[in-house]
């Protein structure tokens, strides 16, 4: 008989300092059940992450198999889901999975760092839930952003968890593809064996990118040590914001049912990133430094293009997309020739619908905002251009994948261009910008809502040395001193400068 395998997936990145995610945020980002789940597989430009792609790639080149779609969704990065909707969710899937018995395997497609408003291990519970339903002899693998918060039970209730090895994201598919080899080879009799290391580092998010420095070197390590009895080694960042007990940076090996060789693995893992731990530092470039270096790009054709990354407003992260200080650092200087996106403000991007393509406003951001960081501001404005928001993307993250910014609207404040969308996103795919006729060849500075993943969408644009990470005020701020933390585990490095640790 075929193998049954069921597809799931509940993937949030939960800022523990921003509003809870209701379902209709999970409903307006990506909400699959059921058959709804296999037509989005079957389309081109699916919404579901592209993890489930890669294991069904992999699945089928094996041979005949049955595929059993629960439930996948996303909101992305937001606060903690809030409770109800996370219990249904996990209700929906236990009940899908006891009706589809027996099973031969489930693929939990996760970001693993979701937490509820009553529950902060919310990927933990649910993945303990999925084993006791299906029992210990059925194989579980989950594949893991990078940015997850590891758990012991998370660890625990898989067979497999298998994180992804590039930051920005551009290898979900192969992590998917990952993911069902392991299977197929747990279906020909393997046992895994896992060994889990939590460290007491909480780096800054921007020292997390994998083309260089401590985070890459760590990662490009244990890749070294993958074969023969090592199936898998995985470093987990975390996500920084989450102000829960599992932050930390994480490494999980899983071996071929060798356990001492998985606790050797991950112990000579750990130690090498503990003894790199003086490196995880955030360098920004101030508001009024970026501003002159806009000013010089704008007046100057001859000297090359620039992209900043508002890094603390990055939705990716949680924020809420709509901070003001470079548009009206920008705007109050004078400079030419930039471009800020996308700019999350609902009420703005309404108005500019109702008044069409061509028409002369004032523009009020923020007219509805009650977060601390979304400070109002106000300029004459033009509408340049209207749009639905609905693009498919074409680079790095978001390669092949459908998306919606909802009612969008371009408007052109001086020499200022701003995309204002009704769908909150980080700016990490070119198309975002343009779906609307902008040539980002031609911007001379670019402002983008985003902390890194922009890297893989943009580099065409703009070389590493042209990019400028900029130090305003925002919820997700990388410099780690000005949040508030009431969770996380302590003593923890920078925080505790004196801790002394070895891996165990």
């Amino acid at each position: 008989m075929p193998r049954r395998i069921a597809l799931l997936g509940f993937a949030l990145e939960t800022n523990g300092f921003a509003p809870p995610a209701e379902e209709a945020e999970f409903r307006e980002k990506c909400y699959l059940e059921g058959e709804a789940l296999a037509e989005d597989l079957r389309k081109p430009a699916p919404r579901a992450s592209a993890g489930l792609s890669g294991f069904i790639s992999v699945m089928d080149a094996a041979g005949p198999w049955e595929k059993v779609p629960v439930l996948y969704t996303s909101a992305g990065a937001s606060g903690p889901a809030e409770q109800g909707f996370f219990e249904r969710c996990c209700a929906k899937i236990e009940a899908a999975l006891r009706a589809a018995a027996p099973l031969d395997g489930v693929y939990c497609c996760q970001h693993g760092a979701a937490g509820a408003t009553g529950d902060q291990d919310a990927d933990g519970t649910m993945l303990k839930r999925i084993r006791a339903v299906v029992g210990p002899n059925v194989p579980v693998i989950a594949t893991l952003d990078l940015h997850a918060n590891l758990s012991a039970p998370m660890v625990q209730s898989t067979d497999l968890l298998c994180a992804y090895l590039t930051n920005p994201h551009v290898d979900q598919y192969e992590r998917g593809e990952e993911a069902a080899r392991a299977m197929l080879e747990m279906f020909a009799g393997m046992k895994t064996a896992k060994a889990y290391i939590h460290l007491p580092i909480l780096p800054p998010s921007v020292a997390l990118l994998t083309k260089q420095g401590p985070y890459a070197d760590g990662i490009n390590y244990g890749q070294t040590l993958v074969g023969g009895p090592i199936l898998n080694v995985s470093v987990l960042g975390n996500f920084s914001l989450a102000d829960s007990p599992r932050n930390g940076i994480s490494v999980v090996v899983t071996s071929r049912g060798d356990q001492a060789a998985a606790d050797k693995a991950a112990r000579d893992i750990a130690g090498r990133i503990w003894a790199d731990r003086h490196r995880f530092v955030a360098r920004l470039t101030s508001i009024d430094d970026c501003t002159r270096m806009a000013l010089a790009a704008g007046r100057d054709p001859a000297r090359p293009s620039l992209c900043f990354a508002d890094v603390a407003d990055n939705p990716g992260g949680g924020a809420r997309g709509n901070t003001t200080w470079l548009l009206k650092a920008f705007h109050k200087a004078g400079v030419e020739g930039a471009c800020f996106g996308i700019h999350y403000d609902v009420p703005l991007a309404a108005e500019a619908h109702r008044l069409g393509e061509g028409a002369r406003f004032t523009a009020r951001f923020n007219r509805a905002e009650t977060n601390e960081y979304s400070e109002p501001f106000e300029a004459e404005a033009v509408v340049e251009k209207l749009s639905d928001g609905s693009f498919v993307g074409r680079r790095g993250t978001m390669a092949t994948r459908a998306g919606s910014l909802g009612p969008t609207a371009l408007l052109k404040i001086g020499g200022l261009r701003v995309v204002v969308v009704s769908v909150r996103n980080q700016a990490h795919e070119p198309m975002m910008f343009e779906h609307l006729g902008i040539d980002l060849a031609k911007v001379r500075s670019l402002v983008l809502k985003s902390r890194g993943h922009f890297r893989a969408g943009f580099d065409e644009f703009f070389t590493d040395d042209r990019i400028v990470e900029a130090d305003c005020p925002g919820l997700v701020t990388p410099i780690l001193t000005r949040v508030p933390y009431r969770h996380i585990r302590r003593p923890m490095w920078p925080f505790d400068p004196d801790l002394q640790w070895s891996p165990a």
